[in-house]
C-alpha cells in the first residue's frame, strides 16, 4: 500500500515538471524590465526536463546566494530576489556581484573578467549598463578593446530655446564664475570669450589678433566669426578656469557639464572643440568630489568611445580624463599638461620605471615626438615596408620595446614672439625658472620620482629638466625625483646658447622676441649660470647622459637657413656626444622604427633600466640556460670518496664548477623577479 501511494505520488510530480509553462512574459520578466531580449529562444532551450532542470538549479543558485547572505551577515542583492536566468545569466551576475566587493583582488579581477565577454546578447550588456556601479562602469571604460555596449549613453539633455545660441550659454557659465583674483591667462581669456557678440569679436580682430598668426588678410576681410569660433574662445577660457578646483564647484553647480555634453554632441566635427571640452572634464576629474556627477552626466561612454580614436592627441586626452577619474587602480593624478602615452589600460603588468619626454621651443606634448616628416609613398615603397605613419614614437614604438614602461609626455605654452604669444602675462612667468617650478608641482602629483626614471628633452626642453633637477635638489619634498634618475637624453639642447635667439635679438624691433628666446642668448648669465649648477650637482649623481647635435640647418620660414644649435653648444661636457645629420626640427624625429636615432635612444634606456627592465626576463633566460647546462654535465659526472669528480676531463670539470657558481648567484638575484616555479618547481634542479 505504501509503494502504491509513493508510485502514484512519483507520478503526478513527473507529470508536472513535464508541463511547460507558456507564461512567456512571466518567465522573460527580469530580461525584460529593462532591455527586450530580440532573439527567441531554440527548441533545445525550452523544450524538455533539461530545461526545466536547468530553471530548477538556477533557483538553487539563488537560495545559496540568499544563505551565504544570512550565514556571514551581508546584504542580500535585491536584484537576486527575482533572478532565474540562465547559466550564462548567473554568471553574468555573479561578475557583477563581485565587481562590488570589499576585497580590491576579486574586485579587479571580477571587472577584468567581465569586459573580456565580447559575444553577449545586446540586452546583456544592457543589463550590466544598467546595473553596475560607478567604479565598475570607470573600470571598463578603461580595459582595452572594450565593446561599448557595456556603457548607457548619455541622458537626455533638456531641450533649449532655438533662438538662443551655444554662445550665449557659454557666456552667461563664464560670468557666474569668480571674476576676482584670477591669473592674469585666466582674466584674458574670460574677458576675450565675454565679447557682446560675434561681429565685436570681429571688430577686435585687429592689431594683436592679427600678429597672433591668423595673417592680415584675414582679418581685413572677416566681417563675423563663426559661432564655432566664439565657442572655441569660450572654451578656452573654461579650460583656465578648470585648473581652478573651486571654479570646477561653480561650474558643475550651473550645469557646465550637461552644457559641455551639448555642445559635444554638436559639434563631432570639430577636434579642436572635441580635444578642448575632454581637457575640461580631464581637469574637473582631479577633484573626487565631482567624480559621481561626471559619471551622472554621462562621460564615461562619451570617453570610453574616445578612447578608441586614432588619433593619438584624442584618446590621449580621453585617457587623461578616465585615469584621473580611476581610484581604484590609478594612485596617481594627472594634471593639466600631463599625459600618459602607455599604460593608458588597465594592465596586470607592474610598471617597473618611468619615461619623461619635455619638448622645446614651439614644441607640444605629441607632435614634437612625431615620427619624421617625409614623403611616406616614396618611403614605404622603397623600404617594402607596410606600417603606416606614427604620429608618436613614445607611444608607438617604445610601448611596445619596453611595455614595462610608463611613458610621460608633458606640455607647456612657448613662443618665439611676443607678437605670437596666446596669452600676455608678466614675463617671469615665462622664464625657465618659473615653468620649472609649475612643472615640479605637477610632475609630483602625477607620481614621478615613485619609480627609475628617464627623461628625454628637445632644445628648451633639456634646459627646463636640468633647472627642474638643480631645484629639486635643493627641495628636500622632490629628493625622490633626483635620487631615481637614471639617465637623461638631450636632443638638440642649446646648453650654451643658441644662433635663433641671436637672429632674433638683433631683429628685436620686428620680431618682439619672447622671454623664453631672451634665455637661449649665449651671452645669458641665466643660462651659464644654469649650467654651472647642473655640472656641479651632477658630479655627485649617478645617472648617465646621452646627447644628439644636428650638424644640417633648419629653415626658419622661407628666407633663412640657420643652424640653431651648434655642436659645441650642444655638447654639456659630460656624457656621450652624438653628432646626427639632421636639423633642429628632426632631431627628435625618427625616419623609421630602425633608425639610428630610435635605435640609438632605446639602447640607452634599456642600458640605464637593464636591471628594471630585465630582471624579470633575461636573468630568468640566463638561469634557464645554465640549469640546462648543468643537467647535462652533472649526471655524468660521480663524485668520487675524495670529493673530486670522476669520468670528467679538466675543462668539463671546470664549466661545472663555474656554472654550479653563476648558476647560484643567479638563482639569489632571479628570487626577486622570476616565478617561484621557475627553478624551484623542478625536480631535477633539487636533485642537482
Amino acid at each position: 500500500m505504501v509503494g502504491f501511494v509513493f508510485i502514484t505520488y512519483e507520478v503526478l510530480s513527473l507529470n508536472k515538471l513535464l508541463q511547460i509553462d507558456t507564461q512567456a512574459l512571466h518567465q522573460e520578466k527580469l530580461k525584460s524590465y529593462v532591455y527586450v531580449r530580440t532573439g527567441s529562444l531554440s527548441p533545445s532551450e525550452y523544450q524538455g526536463i533539461t530545461y526545466k532542470a536547468r530553471k530548477e538549479i538556477h533557483k538553487a543558485v539563488r537560495r545559496i546566494l540568499e544563505t551565504e547572505a544570512k550565514i556571514f551577515r551581508r546584504p542580500f542583492n535585491e536584484q537576486f530576489s527575482t533572478f532565474d536566468g540562465e547559466d550564462h545569466e548567473c554568471a553574468l551576475w555573479l561578475l557583477l556581484k563581485r565587481c562590488q566587493s570589499e576585497d580590491k583582488a576579486i574586485r579587479l579581477q571580477a571587472v577584468q573578467d567581465l569586459a573580456s565577454n565580447s559575444h553577449w546578447h545586446d540586452y546583456q550588456y544592457g543589463t550590466v549598463a544598467q546595473t553596475c556601479d560607478q567604479r565598475t562602469a570607470i573600470g571598463l571604460a578603461r580595459s582595452k578593446d572594450i565593446d561599448l555596449r557595456f556603457f548607457l549613453p548619455p541622458p537626455p539633455l533638456p531641450k533649449i530655446k532655438t533662438d538662443y545660441p551655444i554662445e550665449d550659454e557659454l557666456r552667461l557659465l563664464l560670468v557666474s564664475l569668480p571674476q576676482t583674483g584670477l591669473d592674469p591667462c585666466v582674466q584674458y581669456f574670460t574677458s576675450l570669450a565675454l565679447r557682446e557678440s560675434s561681429q565685436t569679436l570681429a571688430a577686435q580682430r585687429g592689431g594683436l589678433w592679427c600678429f597672433g598668426g591668423n595673417g592680415l588678410p584675414y582679418c581685413e576681410t572677416l566681417s563675423k566669426i563663426p559661432s564655432e569660433t566664439v565657442e572655441l574662445f569660450c572654451l578656452q577660457a573654461l579650460v583656465q578656469h578648470s585648473k581652478i578646483s573651486s571654479h570646477c564647484d561653480k561650474i558643475e553647480a550651473k550645469g557646465g557639464l550637461q552644457l559641455l555634453q551639448r555642445i559635444y554632441q554638436l559639434r563631432k566635427d570639430s577636434a579642436k572643440i572635441q580635444r578642448n571640452i575632454i581637457r575640461i572634464i580631464g581637469n574637473m576629474a582631479l577633484d573626487e568630489r565631482l567624480h559621481s556627477s561626471i559619471v551622472r552626466a554621462g562621460w564615461v561612454s562619451v570617453l570610453a568611445e574616445v578612447m578608441k580614436s586614432p588619433h593619438i592627441i584624442q584618446s590621449s586626452h580621453a585617457s587623461r580624463a578616465l585615469a584621473n577619474l580611476d581610484r581604484d587602480t590609478v594612485k596617481e593624478k594627472y594634471p593639466d599638461g600631463v599625459y600618459v602615452l602607455h599604460p593608458q589600460y588597465r594592465s596586470s603588468q607592474p610598471i617597473r620605471a618611468d619615461i619623461l619626454f619635455v619638448h622645446g621651443l614651439l614644441g607640444a606634448a605629441f607632435k614634437t615626438w612625431r615620427q619624421q616628416d617625409i614623403d611616406r609613398h616614396l618611403d614605404k615603397k622603397a623600404s617594402g615596408g607596410e606600417e603606416g605613419y606614427i604620429q608618436c614614437w613614445p607611444k608607438t614604438w617604445l610601448a611596445s620595446d619596453c611595455p614595462s614602461l610608463r611613458i610621460i609626455s608633458v606640455e607647456y605654452d612657448t613662443h618665439l614672439s611676443d607678437w605670437k604669444a596666446k596669452c600676455p602675462v608678466e614675463a617671469h612667468r615665462k622664464s625657465i625658472a618659473f615653468r620649472s617650478s609649475e612643472l615640479l608641482d605637477k610632475l609630483k602629483a602625477a607620481g614621478i620620482g615613485d619609480r627609475p626614471l628617464v627623461w628625454v628633452s628637445h632644445s628648451m626642453g633639456g634646459l627646463l629638466v636640468k633647472r627642474m633637477l638643480v631645484d629639486a635638489s635643493k627641495n628636500p619634498e622632490m629628493d625622490k625625483i633626483v635620487n631615481n634618475t637614471r639617465g637623461i637624453i638631450f636632443y638638440s639642447v642649446p646648453h650654451h646658447g643658441s644662433q635663433l635667439a641671436e637672429y632674433s635679438v638683433n631683429a628685436r624691433y620686428l620680431l618682439f622676441p619672447s622671454v623664453e628666446v631672451k634665455e637661449l642668448s649665449t651671452d645669458s648669465p641665466a643660462l651659464k649660470e644654469l649650467n654651472d649648477d647642473f655640472l656641479s650637482f651632477a658630479k655627485d649623481k649617478k645617472f648617465s647622459v646621452l646627447s644628439f647635435a644636428e650638424t644640417l640647418p633648419t629653415h626658419i620660414g622661407s628666407m633663412i637657413k640657420l643652424h640653431v644649435v651648434p655642436v659645441e653648444s650642444a655638447d654639456i661636457g659630460i656624457g656621450d656626444l652624438i653628432p646626427v645629420d639632421v636639423n633642429h626640427l628632426n632631431i627628435c624625429k625618427p625616419k623609421k622604427k630602425d633608425a639610428f636615432l630610435y635605435q640609438r635612444t632605446l639602447k640607452f634606456i634599456q642600458d640605464v633600466l637593464a636591471q628594471e627592465l630585465c630582471g624579470g626576463q633575461v636573468v630568468c633566460e640566463l638561469s634557464e640556460m645554465m640549469f640546462h647546462l648543468i643537467c647535462t654535465v652533472a649526471p655524468k659526472s660521480k663524485i668520487d670518496g675524495k670529493g673530486g669528480l670522476k669520468g670528467q676531463s679538466g675543462v668539463t670539470v671546470l664549466v661545472f664548477l663555474a656554472a654550479t657558481a653563476t648558476m647560484y648567484s643567479i638563482a639569489v638575484t632571479c628570487a626577486s623577479w622570476c616565478q617561484p616555479e621557475h627553478l624551484a618547481g623542478n625536480e631535477k634542479f633539487f636533485i642537482w
